[in-house]
């Protein structure tokens, strides 16, 4: 499940941190978000360290759809309504000015990377909704209208677009910003302790540490874990569709994504939230719409990704916690981390670069605790102790003998509960069911063939070897002849 990105533009390995040093900044992860913020800081004058468990755009850069947009659903009329005129105004310049940044860069640089100017538009079945999500995103000073046409294979009531956003070819734009950066791979944060973080290859003492990594592993100070969780979704590229003009998401449930890519359509869909997916036919629902709207079309490739959601919706970028003022964080992204990885790059470098006073935006200041977000924790905490009852009090209604050649399930094994996959030969692959990170039990991932934590987010392989945190180990594994002791 190789991302077009991955075929197309492989990129050179760097050597793990070869042993103990020092640096103004250590970023810890290698992805876009973190590569931005090594770069804007490095290019302000400070000495840059880039820290990364396995390989540069390893995670969620592969296999984004990367649109450039400040449009990131039909959220700027609610922001209005939950944050005030004010704060919504202040997401909303952030992010363009993010888009205006990535051509500056590109510019510059001159960096061929693919990029294109497109229209990205969002479009539904209620009229009055799209009006007011126009409405709102012009009054914040974006160049949004409402369209009742538009080029789907399907009827909708219009959609909104906003004018002057962009797409290209991440790894081609993360290959040229990469060349002068200090970045050391294969090289795992196990824990940070004030200004030192302490690797499997030795240690970093920094002034200054960004948790870039995607989801931030450490949980006290910060919480993040009661104030996130993660989502899926999945993509396929289609040769020989109906090309469109534009960049296209639906809003509401069961949506789908829409955008060219050379001469490719990827077609995205079926998102979840990580962990609830154990029915899958995920990508076979994604197959069945592109043959009904793109009969002619061949699918090239599919992939997946995930992100971070917070409560309200908003990123977490700025200051980790109060009891750490030289920590920083950039987080909770909610699938439109191309824009936002650059918002944090901006704000990050002001912030540590600046005097100590020098505030982000408050409606991204990983800080805030209002009405809402306290209920949003509430949700989530309660969604996590769910997970972890099902452990407890869950009995698994599955044999080790009616798991299928190829799949995974939990059985009950010499009297243990444990996840189990089913090689090929028929041998069982049996993994700890218990998430590395807090312990919540893992559901499979038919889609995938992984363990996902429903609580975090946390992925393992088939085999119970990590895949992608907040956990920073992989699963307590064991190797078990083919045999089913529930069956004489």
């Amino acid at each position: 499940m190789e991302s077009i990105w991955s075929k197309t533009c492989p990129l050179a390995e760097r050597e793990p941190l070869p042993g103990d040093l020092a640096a103004d900044v250590a970023v810890i992860g290698a992805g876009l978000c973190g590569i931005l913020i090594a770069d804007a800081l490095q290019g302000a004058g400070c000495q840059v360290v880039v820290l990364e468990a396995n390989r540069i755009a390893s995670g969620q850069t592969r296999n984004t759809t990367a649109k450039i947009t400040a449009q990131h659903g039909l959220i700027y009329h609610k922001l209005i309504t939950t944050l005030g005129e004010r704060r919504a105004r202040e997401y909303a310049q952030a992010n363009e000015s993010a888009v205006a940044e990535y051509r500056r860069i590109i510019d510059e640089r001159g960096i061929d990377c693919d990029f294109e100017e497109q229209k990205s538009c969002v479009y539904g079945m209620d009229r009055a909704q799209l009006e007011a999500e126009a409405e709102s995103a012009l009054k914040l000073g974006l160049n949004a209208s409402y369209v009742e046409e538009t080029p789907l294979p399907f009827s909708t009531a219009g959609a909104v677009c906003f004018e002057g956003q962009a797409q290209f070819h991440p790894l081609k734009f993360l290959s040229a910003l990469t060349e002068p950066l200090t970045i050391y791979e294969h090289t795992t944060v196990l824990r940070v302790e004030g200004q030192q973080i302490v690797t499997n290859r030795g240690t970093v003492t920094a002034k200054h540490i960004v948790f870039a990594c995607h989801y931030p592993f450490v949980n006290f100070p910060g919480m993040f874990f009661a104030r996130m969780h993660q989502e899926r979704s999945y993509v396929l590229a289609l040769e020989n569709a109906k090309q469109m003009e534009g960049m296209w998401i639906g809003s509401g449930e069961h949506v789908y994504s829409f955008r060219r890519a050379g001469d490719l359509l990827l077609l995205g869909g079926g998102g979840h939230r990580c962990g609830e997916n154990s029915a899958g036919g995920k990508y076979d629902e994604l197959r069945r719409r592109a043959k009904q709207w793109f009969p002619d079309s061949r699918e090239a490739a599919h992939w997946s990704a995930q992100d971070c959601v917070t409560v309200d919706k908003v990123p977490y970028i700025g200051r980790y916690a109060a009891s750490q003022p030289n920590w920083y964080v950039a987080t909770g992204f909610r699938k439109w981390g191309m824009t936002h990885s650059m918002v944090s790059a901006m704000l990050l470098r002001d912030l540590i670069c600046g005097s100590s006073s020098v505030p982000c935006p408050e409606v991204f200041d990983p800080g805030r605790f209002d009405t809402a977000a306290v209920a949003g924790m509430a949700s989530m905490s309660g969604h996590a102790i769910k997970a972890l009852g099902r452990r407890f009090f869950q009995v698994p209604s599955e044999k080790a003998a009616e798991i299928p050649i190829g799949h995974g399930g939990i059985v009950t094994l010499d009297g243990e509960k444990v996840g189990v996959y089913k090689d090929m030969d028929g041998t069982l692959h049996s993994v700890d069911i218990r998430c590395s990170h807090m312990g919540c039990q893992l559901e499979w991932n038919p889609d995938e063939l992984s363990w996902d934590c429903p609580c975090h987010g946390s992925r393992y392989d088939k085999f119970g070897n990590l895949i992608s945190g907040p956990a920073q180990e992989g699963l307590k594994q064991e190797l078990r002849p083919e045999h089913d002791p529930e069956t004489p």
